[in-house]
């Protein structure tokens, strides 16, 4: 394909890049738009699987058709295949109407079902339906419905891997990767990113008014060094922050420095910086390092609580909630010079009676969210409860 259609193409698409890699994905989406094939969409988070969703189905014979975008990772594990398929009245609690699924919204054009690696092994059994048979059943209905949908799916995950360890299933697995397109890192193209940053740096600096004077050399330098472990959207954040936080200027090196330090929390001043090893090698260090780190400090903390534990007074600790009264160490028994055994008990003996089961749930539910920045899936895991169970919890208890 020559370089004027790629450039034609590519401002169609609305893709970025000069890179052998762009323009390879370029010529895929060239080459299977016009089909009805699935296609498979891999790569990390933020390198724009999405906007390859988006002109896959632009260019196809469907364009005209509703393009149905689904984040499988967004919705709960036990209301999935009602949001897929749709439900028939009266076939769970709450259900009061008959409701459409996401295939019926989509019949005749396509539907993106992101994050698919999510999708729990029941429901990927009925997808597979879909696109063998081109039918799907209801939630609680007797009658098979037809579905003219064209699949375009993807995922951040390995999926060759979770088959492996039988979380997707393999029969999914080959009939979804008929066509795959695999999106590069943004750190395996960093000549690309003054593309970029220079496509958002106006286009954000147009829409808000905002007086941008471009960055110097050695600045972007930096940014083309940088790892972006987020990759594309990382790099769009990162940039329309810099014009906000310094408007009217030529964003130098420094001030992207600084800026990248506080946004990844890097303690060295020399960061980021050219190294002479892999980026995965310098991560893999870095990771074992913080291990290291972690497991010091473990080994300090505890040998603190073994000194400490006997001399703990409940009824002296700082009201910081009821968690820290109830569960101040974890149980084991100790034996005493005199030959006594003594127990450091998981719930402090002194507060029972004193506090609510409600109180307890509310406040260990409350910590778990924040723990995990409110992804329900991880936190509903991390108690062994339902995500189903959590979402009532928190309607509950007002969280």
């Amino acid at each position: 394909m020559n370089g004027d259609r790629i450039a034609k193409l590519q401002q169609s698409f609305g893709i970025l890049g000069n890179s052998d890699e762009i323009r390879e994905i370029i010529e895929t989406i060239d080459q299977v738009a016009k089909t009805d094939i699935t296609v498979l969409i891999l790569g990390e988070s933020g390198t724009g699987k999405e906007l390859i969703a988006n002109a896959v189905h632009r260019h196809s014979f469907r364009k005209h058709q509703p393009l149905v975008k689904v984040n499988c990772g967004a919705i709960p594990a036990g209301i999935i295949e009602s949001e897929l398929f749709g439900h028939v009245k009266g076939s769970f609690t709450g259900a009061i109407e008959h409701r459409k699924g996401y295939f019926e919204s989509a019949n005749n054009g396509t539907i993106f079902l992101d994050e698919i690696g999510e999708m729990p092994l029941e429901t990927q059994v009925k997808l597979l339906r879909v696109l063998e048979l081109g039918e799907f059943l209801p939630v609680g209905g007797s009658e098979i419905k037809k579905a003219d949908v064209r699949i375009i799916a993807a995922t951040n995950k390995d999926i060759s891997v979770e088959t492996e360890k039988e979380r997707f299933r393999k029969d999914l697995y080959y009939r979804l990767k008929t066509i795959t397109i695999s999106l590069p890192p943004l750190r395996k193209y960093p000549d690309d990113i003054p593309i970029f940053v220079n496509k958002f740096a106006i286009e954000f600096a147009n829409r808000n008014s905002i007086i941008f004077k471009g960055l110097s050399p050695n600045a972007m330098n930096l940014l083309m060094k940088y790892h972006w472990p987020g990759n594309i959207r990382e790099l769009k954040n990162f940039i329309e922050s810099m014009i906000v936080l310094q408007k009217g200027e030529v964003i130098n090196s420094k001030m992207v420095e600084k800026r990248l330090l506080v946004e990844r929390r890097i303690p060295s001043p020399n960061l980021p910086m050219k190294v002479s090893k892999s980026i995965d090698q310098a991560e893999r260090e870095l990771i074992l390092h913080q291990i290291l780190l972690l497991r010091r400090e473990s080994h300090e903390i505890k040998n603190i609580l073994s000194e400490k534990i006997d001399r703990l007074d409940f009824e002296k600790m700082p009201d910081s909630g009821i968690l820290p009264h109830l569960f101040p160490v974890q149980k084991e028994e100790k034996v005493t010079e005199e030959g006594e055994v003594k127990e450091n008990y998981i719930i402090n003996p002194n507060m029972l009676g004193t506090v609510s089961f409600e109180e307890v749930e509310r406040e260990l539910i409350e910590k778990t969210l924040n723990k995990f920045n409110f992804k329900k899936r991880q936190t509903a895991n991390s108690l062994k409860i339902s995500e189903r169970t959590l979402y009532r919890k928190i309607k509950e208890y007002g969280l």
